[in-house]
């Protein structure tokens, strides 16, 4: 996932990680700041990811709607390609 615009320069990644194509494997996604704060989007996309508080962590299937979640809230979550047991 490339870096795209960002409203506030002091926030947010400066890069975000090139993972593999969509579609392929699974991704651990970790919560890493807290939903407090942010829009009520933002808090809605964590609870559809499953993400209840920060620490949480979770695997889905990766996919482009997932993609598209992740990218929405990309400054508050960690990803990271699971693991073959998870």
């Amino acid at each position: 996932m490339a870096r795209t615009f960002v409203w506030h320069p002091t926030r947010g990644p400066k890069t975000t990680d090139k993972l593999q194509p969509a579609g392929k494997g699974k991704l651990e996604i970790k919560q890493v700041r807290s939903k407090i704060g942010h829009s009520w989007r933002m808090r809605r996309t964590l609870e559809a990811l499953g993400l209840k508080h920060p620490h949480d962590v979770v695997v889905h299937q990766d996919s482009a709607s997932l993609r598209g979640q992740i990218k929405r809230v990309r400054h508050l979550v960690t990803i990271t390609p699971a693991k073959e047991g998870a």
